[in-house]
């Protein structure tokens, strides 16, 4: 039996304005509504579904592989928009990046407060 992961339901206080602050932020196609939610479609044929949500939300963490070049415009708009950022998940090393793998990653925050991730090599593939 083959499994593939097919999509999420990212829950927010404003999905347009989650939907639109990731794309955004990853360079990737704006959203578009798909019944209640707000969708970006991966590279991958993943779907994101950001929905509307009232009331506390719990943060979850969301991390995504991408090239270097992706990257370095994702590091680019992170801090042209003054988006806090660390190197790591405890928050430890604000304003830097991390190098695990021998790629690059970093941590950020969005809107409803969702903990998100950019790495540029899997864990565990390559140089500590």
């Amino acid at each position: 039996m083959a499994v593939a992961f097919n999509h999420t339901i990212i829950f927010a206080k404003d999905k347009v304005l989650s939907a639109d602050f990731f794309a955004r932020i990853f360079g990737v196609a704006p959203p578009r509504p798909m019944w209640s939610f707000m969708t970006i479609m991966l590279e991958n044929g993943v779907a994101l579904d950001f929905a509307n949500r009232d009331g506390d939300i719990a943060s979850q963490h969301y991390a995504f592989l991408v090239s270097d070049e992706d990257f370095d415009g994702i590091l680019v708009r992170i801090e042209a928009e003054q988006v806090p950022y660390w190197a790591d998940p405890a928050k430890s090393l604000p304003q830097q990046i991390n190098r695990n793998d021998g790629g690059r990653g970093v941590y950020f925050h969005d809107p409803a407060g969702h903990f998100l991730e950019a790495i540029t090599r899997p864990y565990g593939s390559g140089a500590a």
